[in-house]
C-alpha cells in the first residue's frame, strides 16, 4: 500500500511539472512555452500603431522572425500601449505582424531598461541575459549585424 502511495505521489508531482506556467500569451491567446526560450537569442522589439518607423520596420522584423527561428533566434513584439486581447490583436494586423506579440511586458524577467522612444528593439543572448538596446528603425542587416557582434552564430 505504501509503494501505491509513493507511486501516485510522484505521478502527480510529475503530471505538476509538466504544466508550467508559459512564458507569455501571444496576441492570438496562444500560450509560449518557457522551452521556446531555451538556449535562444530574443529580438525584443516594442512598438505601437501610431509610430510610423515602427510600421516601416515590420516587414524586417517579420523576415527575421521566418529566416531565423531554426537558427536560434526569436522575434517578438511589445506593444507599448500595453493593448490587451482584442485590440492588441487588431492593431497587431493591422501592421501586419507575423511573429509573436507578448501580451505582457517582458522588461522585467530579462533587465530591459524603459523604451525612451519608438521604435526600441531589445537583444538578449541565448543565456537570458540583455546585451543590447537598438533605439529607431531597424532593418534586418542592422539587427543581424548586432546579433553577430554580440556572439550569435548562424547553426
Amino acid at each position: 500500500m505504501l509503494k501505491k502511495i509513493g507511486l501516485m505521489i510522484c505521478i502527480l508531482f510529475l503530471a505538476a511539472c509538466d504544466r508550467a506556467e508559459p512564458f507569455a500569451i501571444d496576441q492570438h491567446g496562444a500560450a509560449i512555452a518557457e522551452s521556446v526560450l531555451n538556449e535562444q537569442w530574443l529580438v525584443i522589439n516594442y512598438w505601437a500603431v501610431w509610430c510610423a518607423p515602427c510600421r516601416k520596420e515590420i516587414p524586417e522584423l517579420n523576415a527575421l522572425h521566418h529566416d531565423l527561428a531554426d537558427q536560434g533566434v526569436r522575434v517578438f513584439g511589445v506593444n507599448f500601449d500595453q493593448l490587451q486581447g482584442a485590440d492588441l490583436l487588431a492593431d497587431s494586423e493591422e501592421l501586419g505582424i507575423e511573429f509573436p506579440v507578448l501580451s505582457h511586458d517582458p522588461a522585467e524577467r530579462f533587465n530591459l531598461s524603459t523604451a525612451r522612444g519608438l521604435p526600441a528593439t531589445y537583444i538578449v543572448n541565448a543565456q537570458g541575459e540583455f546585451v543590447r538596446l537598438l533605439q529607431g528603425e531597424q532593418t534586418a542587416q542592422t539587427i543581424l549585424a548586432v546579433l553577430h557582434e554580440e556572439g550569435w552564430s548562424a547553426p
